[in-house]
């Protein structure tokens, strides 16, 4: 994305009309919308706060609109529009994403992390924990949130991903929480030891049949290994309901993130397991997306 001659008139390729951050934002919308994106007016303003380095506070950022953008941040924009116009995630682009209270380092490696799944945290807060167990945990958005609001519990996250477990221990960095948690390489809870209050998981959900309905920020550019078992969507239910039992404490909680049609699927596996206290939790639009149950020892 070049600046030129001051030239407005609908070239939206190259010709930004000018320096100014606002004719680059302009041109920046208009290829975002002949892309498909679904909010190109949203996504251009992130990028253009993006490409001047997250520097501008949210509230002056109009204001920088109206002087030059440098030749530096131009570049950073057009690399940006470049990636989102092939539908690369927002969060992948920019290298975080706002969850919960914080901000997480995502990259390609590990799953976006979504306000969905805000509701597995609040629920996982109304009782109190002091040690938990996160399966799957990629960035380890959930329990790191966890672990900050509880400043006496200790953690441990898992995760079959060499390069996810790297980005989780930046993450628990940033927040200065790796005294209190600690990652290792494991599939689900195979040989792991240690009773836990809480266990949490938001594993790969999404049937093999329903991958090709997903966006193609999900399904292109997401990690299918954190998507998708492969087979019915069930499968790691099945292991983590099945394993659960052996590490967690009396009336230790096991609470997990669901598609919005598998809370009776995945009911029956908790109650044939023997949980008890079972509920199906909404998310922010409604749609069944927590299940939890307590295992009663």
């Amino acid at each position: 994305m070049s600046s030129t001659d001051g030239n407005t008139d609908g070239d939206t390729g190259g010709d930004t009309g000018g320096d100014t951050g606002r004719n680059f934002l302009r041109a920046a919308v208009a290829r975002l919308a002949a892309a498909g994106i679904e909010a190109p007016d949203d996504d251009a303003m992130a990028l253009m706060a993006h490409a001047l380095g997250d520097a501008v506070p949210r509230h002056a950022l109009l204001d920088a609109l109206n002087r030059p953008i440098g030749p530096d941040a131009g570049a950073r924009l057009e690399a940006a529009l470049a990636a989102r116009e092939r539908r690369q995630p927002m969060a992948q682009i920019r290298g975080w994403r706002a969850f919960w209270k914080h901000r997480f380092r995502v990259t390609p490696d590990t799953l976006d992390p979504r306000p969905d799944t805000e509701a597995l945290v609040a629920e996982a807060l109304r009782a109190p924990f002091a040690n938990i167990l996160d399966l799957g945990t990629g960035t380890g958005c959930i329990l790191l949130s966890l672990l900050a609001e509880r400043p006496t519990a200790h953690g441990l996250g898992i995760d079959i991903s060499d390069k996810a477990l790297k980005v989780a221990r930046e993450n628990a960095r940033d927040l200065g929480l790796s005294d209190r948690v600690h990652f290792a390489r494991g599939d689900w809870m195979r040989g792991l030891r240690g009773h836990y209050d809480l266990i949490v998981s938001n594993p790969p959900y999404i049937a093999l049949a329903e991958m090709g309905g997903l966006a193609p920020e999900v399904r292109n550019h997401e990690p299918h290994l954190a998507l998708t078992d492969g087979a019915d969507g069930l499968t790691a239910y099945r292991i983590i309901v099945a394993t659960a039992p052996f590490c967690l404490k009396p009336q230790g909680r096991l609470l997990v993130e669901i598609g919005p049609s598998q809370g009776q699927a995945v009911a029956d596996l908790f109650t044939k397991a023997g949980f008890a206290g079972l509920r199906i939790l909404p998310d922010l639009d409604g749609r069944d997306r927590v299940f939890t149950g307590f295992w009663p020892g």
